[in-house]
């Protein structure tokens, strides 16, 4: 990829940069982003350039191998004349075809690299006139602050979900330390009077938990040109139907700047809802708008929208990790109540004396039943 082709994507985190921004801007700041669009139109110009560069080396290099093939035949027809005489020089003329053939297949190679390459300068075009625009959402601090330092970074929590069967407990501590020195004693004898009306022990075993994370991710994403993006949607007392009918009934409506409707989705991840036309060029007129007024029973709200992308991941690559401050407890018997032997392990093991330490979490399955545990990024 050359360096033109570098500079003519379009750069989503600028783009967010300016949809943040202050909606009222001054000539100097709008006099900036004229200057930088012009540079990416430039730039898709230069791919275009280069492109036609290397559609007229490909034609050049189409009238070299049409020339040689004139060769070629004239050779072919000399060696008709003289195969009465030589019968070796069958055996050239044979090359000679073969020699024209591998031209021939590099022909094609280079035509079909060609069609590639516009392919992909037709790509660049339609999302350099995609809206720079993403859904809303709602965010609040929660007083957690970092280092200044890759304030432009895009972080993603794992959250990583693992069975745990009956018969089992997990235990997370709040020191590392406590959790390795339960796993060196390996087996635990739990006394089961210290938390309930039973006498006895029970002996437990103490394993590490060990989880695949994500290492690397890449994801294709795709900008459908028939389908829109509904955020700020307002939490309303009606039925997922009722709010997909109310909002198909209004953006099928050719006066709303809307078009049939032939499927319509509410994403239960974030609450938006992904509507797809018939025909085209509706999604690309409402997208040009930015928000509208929907009205939705007796009120009016205004919703954004934004294009709507779809993603496949193409490249996952996980690797082994270990839990520092989280032990899996296996073979607990079923000779308590649920409440009963969560005290009697919480208790066991938050005793200094038996190697354990403060217990952060503490999640028990009894024996005969199923579990789901969820494993969440360590914020400390």
């Amino acid at each position: 990829m050359t360096d033109s082709e570098e500079e003519s994507f379009v750069r989503l985190p600028d783009e967010l940069t300016l949809e943040n921004s202050s909606p009222e801007m001054t000539p100097e700041r709008l006099q900036q982003e004229i200057e930088k669009y012009k540079e990416r139109c430039q730039a898709l110009e230069q791919d275009r350039l280069e492109l036609g560069m290397a559609k007229e080396a490909a034609e050049q290099r189409t009238q070299g191998f049409q020339r040689e093939a004139e060769l070629l035949r004239g050779k072919l027809e000399r060696e008709k004349c003289l195969s009465r005489e030589l019968e070796p020089s069958y055996q050239e003329l044979c090359l000679a075809k073969e020699e024209r053939g591998k031209l021939l297949q590099e022909k094609q190679e280079l035509e079909k690299e060609l069609e590639e390459l516009e392919e992909r300068r037709v790509a660049w075009e339609a999302q350099a006139k995609a809206p720079p625009s993403l859904p809303d959402r709602k965010m609040l601090f929660k007083g957690h602050v970092t280092e200044a330092e890759d304030v432009n970074a895009l972080v993603v929590a794992p959250r990583i979900q693992r069975a745990l069967p009956g018969g089992s407990a997990l235990l997370t501590f709040e020191e590392p330390e406590v959790a390795q020195r339960i796993l060196e004693m390996k087996w635990h004898e739990v006394k089961l009077d210290e938390s309930a009306a039973c006498e006895g022990r029970v002996r437990v075993q103490a394993e590490p938990v060990e989880l695949l994370l994500p290492s690397a991710l890449e994801i294709e994403l795709k900008l459908s040109d028939r389908c829109i993006l509904l955020s700020s949607l307002p939490h309303l007392d009606l039925s997922e139907e009722q709010l997909l009918d109310k909002l198909e009934l209004f953006f099928s409506k050719e006066k709303n700047g809307g078009g049939e409707v032939e499927q319509r989705e509410l994403l239960s991840d974030s609450g938006h809802v992904v509507l797809t036309f018939v025909h085209d060029g509706v999604a690309e007129q409402l997208m040009k708008k930015g928000r509208i007024q929907v009205p939705i029973g007796k009120q009016t709200y205004e919703l954004k929208v934004t294009p709507y992308m779809s993603g496949q991941i193409t490249d996952l690559q996980v690797r082994p990790s270990v839990c520092a401050k989280t032990v899996l407890l296996s073979g607990i018997p079923d000779i308590l109540d649920e409440e009963s032997m969560r005290d009697a392990l919480e208790i066991h093991f938050q005793k200094p004396s038996r190697g354990g330490g403060e217990v952060d979490a503490l999640g028990y399955v009894p024996v005969g039943r199923q579990g789901l545990a969820v494993f969440e990024e360590d914020a400390d």
